[in-house]
């Protein structure tokens, strides 16, 4: 009786063991860390407007802003495979985030099927409604917060599927031009920004700029109609330390 006491008593002991040190091995990817959220609402009524009804497409990166190192936090699958249904390649789609792809994987190729995106950091193309998405930093660093999206097929009297006095065709059926969302931050716990539009991102622009003034933007102003960043405290993935 006393030995089967003995080895029960051993068994919980050694299973409370492992569950402490699984619950320090979870947390110690976050001791010292923050979580950097992004809290996307993607405008339902304006995508059923868009010519082609589709989602937008949409990238998140963090920048440092003392060594100008770019990282990549999320992408939507269609821009991270260069999925453009017939066409090899849009340029003009994402041409900002383009750029942090080059240089995040030493290319000058644009993403394809034969040189993806990482898939850590893609998506299928979130539907309208609430996308959230996180990035852990330590705590207390600094960060460029940068969003670049695009809604396809949305036109308006200044970006038209077809110029009838200029006669140029959209050729890539962009419509509007992306939109570049900037905030910087401290990641210290609580806080809260609203990213503020930079500009539009256009590729080939007269004066060899990719970033440009909001002229003729209209609609795209609303493709995201509830944006914000939040830094928050990070959850420990026990479940994921028990596999």
């Amino acid at each position: 009786m006393l030995r089967d006491m003995n080895k029960k008593l051993i068994i919980i002991f050694s299973l409370a063991i492992a569950i402490i040190i699984a619950v320090l091995y979870a947390y110690r990817g976050t001791w010292g860390k923050t979580d950097i959220e992004f809290r996307i609402h993607i405008n339902e009524q304006l995508v059923q407007e868009s010519a082609f009804g589709e989602p937008p497409t949409f990238a998140i990166w963090l920048e440092n802003p003392v060594s100008g190192d770019k990282r990549t936090v999320f992408v939507t699958r269609r821009a991270a495979i260069g999925d453009w249904e017939g066409k090899a390649e849009v340029p003009v789609a994402l041409p900002q985030w383009f750029e942090v792809y080059k240089a995040e994987n030493e290319t000058n190729e644009l993403p394809g099927f034969e040189k993806e995106a990482s898939i850590s950091v893609t998506g299928a193309t979130p539907k309208p409604g609430y996308f959230v998405t996180r990035a852990r930093v330590d705590a207390g660093s600094k960060w460029i917060c940068w969003i670049e999206v695009n809604l396809s097929g949305d036109y308006n009297e200044f970006y038209q599927e077809y110029n009838q006095v200029e006669k140029i065709e959209d050729e890539f059926g962009t419509g509007q031009p992306a939109l570049l969302y900037k905030a910087e931050l401290v990641a210290a716990k609580g806080t809260v920004i609203i990213p503020e539009i930079a500009g539009i991102t256009m590729v080939n622009s007269p004066d060899g700029h990719i970033l440009q003034p909001l002229n003729g933007i209209t609609t795209a102003l609303s493709i995201f109609d509830e944006i914000s960043i939040t830094i928050r405290r990070p959850n420990p993935k026990i479940l994921n330390s028990l596999e």
